[in-house]
Parts: structure tokens; sequence; C-alpha cells
């Protein structure tokens, strides 16, 4: 029974990978460097909108990192409405009290101005401006949504999600504590602006666990067996930045060209993923988020190496070539070599930015429940490097365990 679902999985996976090929898979127009959010009204007036919900969070606010924004629209004669519920894993209410905002004040495009919250957040709200039958659990999955989006322009303020450049969002159910993704091509933002300034005002603990988020997409993306030249590409020069820059933005947090670096090593990240999807270490990790509020980067650094472990000998030589690529092997290592030394420094990283090695708070009692969700999840749609069972899920979920 077991060899019969690996089978299909498969099947659906080559499916799927030879229907992506004909999809759109433009990739956003950026504004770039420092001081770039201040040319997006600009561009958006040259849009011919008027109008736009600004989707953040209540944080983001109370440090007036806005303002520069909220001056220049206004200076352009755009009149913005700002809906700042966003909570740190978006729910369906936030996505409905968003769609609502921007229906009830007549807007013409979007703002997502914050991490991955406020961009799943908006992206989910501005699918069901244009779905309005549709609701939030009916989108979940596979090209659930199918239609144009108001103008859609990504502002991200960390350096981790991607989601400036994903076609995904990401959202938390409530009612079951389940998170699941929407994925559509028609949810990419046209537009994406990668400020540097944005980002300097990030905590320590913050920058860390969301650069290695995009270490995550960069590697999941990079092992799994949907990849073409573009995601390969966009995974090895993501996981290079990210290795050279992110424990420099971590000590120094002022250091500006080490900020811009994770910015577009993050969207780098972004686009390896977006086509090449991830693997099991997200799975998992959603579902932690859903069960317990985990922070999704979080999650990521702290699973990513234990199921770089699982896989073993399936992603020694594409291991290898990463450990090539971001300068840590020696003459004569072989590529399980290689590849342990890969996994060896991710843990290293997250030792020297105080990211734990293990989680206390799993409990026992929602083993079945996070390993059916986790697997539910991964298959059929994640071309994982190999394929998990029950069994290997809560095998691999006690290993970061305390």
């Amino acid at each position: 029974m077991l060899f019969i679902k690996k089978w299909y999985y498969r099947i659906y996976q080559k499916v799927l990978k030879i229907a992506m090929c004909f999809m759109d898979w433009k990739e956003p127009q950026l504004l770039e460097g420092e001081g770039a959010v201040l040319k997006l009204p600009i561009l958006i007036k040259e849009k011919g909108i008027n109008r736009v919900l600004v989707v953040t969070d209540k944080g983001l606010m109370s440090i007036h990192l806005l303002d520069p924004l909220f001056e220049q629209l206004k200076a352009h004669g755009i009149e913005y409405f700002v809906y700042d519920g966003v909570q740190p894993n978006p729910t369906i209410p936030n996505i409905e009290h968003c769609r609502d905002m921007y229906l009830d004040n007549n807007c013409e495009g979007i703002i997502a101005f914050g991490g991955g919250s406020p961009m799943d957040c908006a992206k989910a709200a501005a699918a069901r401006v244009v779905k309005p039958k549709k609701s939030v659990r009916k989108m979940r999955g596979y090209l659930k949504v199918n239609k144009k989006l108001p103008p859609f322009f990504a502002v991200p303020t960390t350096a981790g999600t991607g989601s400036e450049t994903t076609v995904a969002a990401v959202v938390t159910d409530p009612e079951t504590h389940e998170k699941n993704a929407i994925s559509d091509p028609c949810l990419r933002p046209k537009y994406a602006v990668l400020d540097p300034a944005l980002t300097i005002g990030l905590p320590p603990h913050i920058t860390s666990t969301t650069g290695m988020d995009a270490m995550t997409h960069a590697v999941e993306a990079y092992i799994g067996k949907s990849n073409v030249k573009s995601t390969i590409r966009h995974a090895e020069d993501a996981a290079k930045l990210i290795h050279d820059n992110l424990e420099k933005a971590y000590n120094n947090g002022k250091d500006m060209e080490a900020r811009e670096n994770m910015l577009k090593a993050s969207f780098y990240a972004g686009s390896a993923f977006t086509r090449a999807f991830v693997g099991y270490v997200h799975a998992i990790a959603h579902n932690l988020g859903g069960l317990y509020n985990t922070p999704h980067g979080l999650a990521n650094a702290v699973i990513l190496p234990y199921v770089l472990d699982w896989y073993g000998s399936s992603v020694y030589k594409k291991l290898a070539k990463l450990a090539d690529i971001i300068g840590i092997t020696k003459e004569g290592m072989n590529n399980e070599e290689k590849a342990k030394a890969f996994i060896a420094e991710l843990k290293r990283m997250n030792k020297a930015m105080n990211i734990p090695e293990k989680f206390d708070f799993i409990k026992e009692e929602d083993m079945p429940t996070l390993v059916k969700r986790a697997l539910k999840e991964g298959n059929p749609g994640y071309p994982v490097p190999r394929i998990m069972d029950e069994k290997e899920c809560e095998k691999v979920i006690r290993s970061f365990m305390e």
C-alpha cells in the first residue's frame, strides 16, 4: 500500500512540474536600494491608481516605519487606508476584515508592507476581492484562484519569507488551528520594493530566524525534484548570500550592505521555492505554527538540520554542491562528508545566533495530529527527495523535542 502511495505521489509531482512549464513565471518589477520605498508612490501614480489599501501590522505602525511612505502617498495625491489588524499568523477573520476595508473604501490597489504575515493576509484578501463567492477555505491548495488580482505592491521589512515574489499565501484557520497554503501564480506580486533601510531596525532574533527561513527556502527548493535552471541558480545564489551576510546583519543591524544582500537573498530564495516548492521542513513548521503559534522562521531554522539528516544519502550530492558554493569544504572530502559539513554549518550558524537546538513545548498528545497534518501538507504536493511515512515523520519530530 505504501509503495502504491509513493508511486502516486511521484506521478502527481511529475505531472505538476510539466504543467508548471506553461504558467506565467514573470518575476516582479523591482524598486531596489536604500530609500526605494519613497519611489513607490510615483510608480503607483503612473499606473493611474488614486486609492490604495495599505496592509500592515500594529507593531510597524507603532514604530512609525510607514510614515515616510504615507507622506509621499499624500504628496502624490494618493488616498490611502490602513488595515493594521494582521496577526503574526494571519487568520481567516483577518483576511475577511481586510477585504471588507478594501471594498468599503473603493480601493484600486494594495500595498502589503511588512513581513510574511501582512503579505499573506493581503494576497488572500485580494483573492477574495476578485473571487467574492469563493471562501478562503475553498481556495486552499493549488490553482484555486485563477483570476488576476488588483494591482499589488509588496514591501518586505524582513529578509526571510520571500513573499514579495512567491505564489503562496499561508492562512491559519482559528477553528481547526491548521495552517494551509493557497498557491496560485496569480498571487505573485507584480511589483516589489527591496529597501534595506526598512530592515535596519529589525531586532537580532528576528534577523536571524527570518534569515534562516530564507536559507530553508533555498535548500528545500534546491534538493527537491522540481528544479529548473532558474530555480537552481536562484537557490545557489541565495545560499551563498545568506551564509556570507546573515551573521553580519545579526551582529551589526546597521550594516546596510549586509541588509541589502539579505533582501536579495530572500528574493532569490523566494523565486526558487515558488516554482520548485519546499518540503517536509515547511510541512512540519507550518503545523507547529498552527498548533502552538510558533514563529515560522524559528520553526524552520530549528527543524532544517534534522530533516536534512533524515534524508541521508538522497541529498548528499546536492548538499555537497552547496557546501562547495558557500566555501566550507576541504580538498579530498567526498560528497557525504561535504553534505554533513553543510548540515553542521547550519547548526553552527543557529548556535552563533542564539537559535535553540530543540523545542520544549510540543505536547505528546498532539503528536498524532501534528504528524497527520504535516504529511497531509507534504504529500503529494512537495517533490521531496525522499518520502516520509507516519512513523518516520514522528521520529523526525521527536529528534528535535526536548
